[in-house]
């Protein structure tokens, strides 16, 4: 049963510091905390003095992601113990995760084995309520756009073009199209909508994205809610409510500060999808940790083709952040699945399998590349691994001139990742030649052609269903240059994730381009990727409950 989970247990085994005393190992005043219990807190920048510090940044992303599961999570928090342990002052940022995927299939997002953030029972759930924050942020300004229709509709909204959208952070597949508004004039204007989930809202992209509450206030100003019967956008400022949605939001954009098991000091914060929106955390957080660290070790959601992409060319973009090593997180289960073995064969030595999937590990090699960044393969040990198939990985990769070394920080904490840490100081002394792939002026039509050769072998680009009519409109209002945020399939580098491997010369199809004013890119949704997910036939949620003690079983 999933109470035998071995992550919760060690969880739960752990005695946890006062966060006042992870506050004071990082360098973060008392004035500056607001605790919520013993074990976590907020952190108000505003209240830290600006140091000048800038430490050394490390971007931690994976091969196309896997049923068996690769351990990206696992591998940064392991790092970030490994560079403690090297008696380097370290921090580590990462997303907060979703109920939806938590209750669905894929679980959470703390890490696992002895290399976890905790308290991992309060960050999986509720944690600090940043996500409800999100949440009613968002549907109080869907209220507030019904209700101005309601009332007379002074804006002039078209009720067939309102293109802001309900959130939940459930995966519920019934609510993805809706008809609202029924029952008679008192119940309002009947129209089609909606929900994404809450991870695909603007608003957490705009959290992610600010700087601080001015700019999370500027920025929601900028929200483009829908057009008018004339076509010309509405946005939250026509509305004059960015004021009621900052409000709603003002403590949600402080970051959350934990702990890893190893004692590092972690900032969890903000949470969006990397397979449909950026797949990042928050900026605040990952410079506020830069501004108390000697080394920041961060991840972006999914491959390289996801979230390492979009932190390159949008979160570092948009922070003038500069990765000073890149990790890429490979499994030999991983390998072989790419290489055509069934998930439930993959306790079976095959070697053959594994050194044929590393045709996926090298393509994510080769993109980071692309950015001007020589990458660190970090081999994530599993326990159904041989040595003859970690063996065969890892000379593929000497063979072919990639760094390389086996993480073990699973089974061993921080001890696990010093390998990795090695190799990734050799990169910090290395340097590199950072850059973006794609300038915005180029156009969002020519930028997705760039991100589709480029990073995931398509020979072009289709523009399908709404696209075509979306790309004239965003043209004509002057929002082609902005960064493209593409929804795609985290499986596969193509738009179809049965297509496994580096399949290469296949279309991408874009059926839709999304303007996210606010949050200062355009969304691409490509392929049949959904922005509410739902729920698999055996969901994780049937294993998952509280014994007589009240303490939680069934969380992974």
């Amino acid at each position: 049963m999933s109470s035998e989970n071995p992550d919760l247990k060690i969880a739960q085994a752990a005695t946890l510091e006062p966060i006042t005393a992870i506050a004071e190992r990082a360098g973060i005043p008392e004035d500056a905390l607001i605790q919520y219990g013993t074990v976590k807190a907020k952190v108000d920048p505003a209240k830290i003095p600006a140091s000048g510090n800038t430490s050394k940044l490390v971007l931690v992303t994976a091969m196309s992601p896997t049923p068996a599961g690769e351990g990206k999570s696992t591998t940064t928090v392991g790092l970030a113990d490994a560079f403690t342990l090297k008696g380097k002052k370290t921090m580590v940022a990462l997303r907060e995760p979703s109920l939806g995927p938590i209750m669905g299939i894929k679980g959470g997002a703390t890490g696992g084995g002895y290399a976890q953030v905790v308290p991992m029972e309060d960050i999986n759930l509720h944690f600090t309520g940043d996500f409800h924050a999100i949440q009613i942020a968002n549907n109080t300004l869907a209220a507030l756009v019904d209700n101005h229709i309601q009332q007379g509709n002074e804006l002039n909204i078209d009720p067939r073009r309102i293109q802001w959208k309900r959130v939940l952070d459930v995966n519920d597949r019934a609510l993805r199209s809706i008809v609202i508004g029924l029952g008679g004039p008192t119940q309002g204007v009947p129209r089609e909508d909606g929900f994404d989930i809450v991870v695909a809202s603007e608003i957490m992209a705009i959290l992610c994205l600010a700087k601080d509450l001015q700019d999370l206030k500027k920025r929601i100003a900028s929200i483009v809610v829908g057009m008018t019967y004339d076509r010309q956008p509405v946005t939250v400022a026509d509305l004059k409510v960015e004021g009621a949605i900052t409000l709603l939001l003002k403590d949600a954009i402080k970051p959350n500060l934990v702990q890893t098991l190893g004692g590092t000091p972690a900032l969890v914060h903000g949470g969006p999808f990397a397979n449909i929106a950026h797949g990042c955390n928050s900026l605040a957080a990952t410079q506020l940790a830069q501004s108390l660290s000697e080394v920041t070790v961060t991840e972006a959601g999914f491959g390289s083709d996801l979230g390492a992409e979009k932190f390159m060319d949008i979160k570092a973009r948009f922070g003038d952040l500069k990765p000073d090593a890149v990790v890429v997180v490979a499994t030999v289960r991983a390998l072989k699945m790419h290489g055509g073995i069934a998930k439930a064969d993959l306790g079976t030595e095959n070697i053959d399998a594994a050194l044929e999937g590393t045709s996926n590990l090298k393509r994510h090699v080769e993109n980071v590349r692309k950015f001007g960044v020589e990458p660190v393969i970090a081999l994530n040990r599993f326990p159904t691994d041989t040595e003859a198939e970690i063996k065969a990985v890892l000379d593929w990769a000497a063979e072919n001139g990639f760094k390389a070394a086996l993480s073990e920080v699973w089974a061993k904490g921080g001890e696990g990742g010093l390998a990795v840490a090695d190799e990734v100081l050799k990169a910090f002394d290395e340097g590199n030649t950072f850059h973006h792939l794609y300038d915005p002026e180029v156009g969002v039509e020519e930028a997705l052609r760039t991100i589709a050769r480029e990073v995931y072998g398509a020979k072009d680009v289709v523009f399908e269903d709404k696209a075509p009519s979306q790309l004239k409109m965003l043209k004509r209002l002057g929002w082609d240059k902005l960064p493209v945020c593409v929804a795609k399939t985290q499986y596969s580098f193509s738009d179809d994730p049965t297509a496994l491997g580096a399949p290469e010369g296949h279309v991408l199809h874009v059926r839709d381009l999304v303007p996210k004013i606010g949050a200062g890119f355009v969304v691409a949704l490509t392929g049949a990727i959904m922005t509410m997910p739902g729920l698999p036939k055996a969901p994780s949620a049937l294993g998952m409950g509280v014994d007589e003690d009240g303490n939680a079983f069934g969380l992974f």
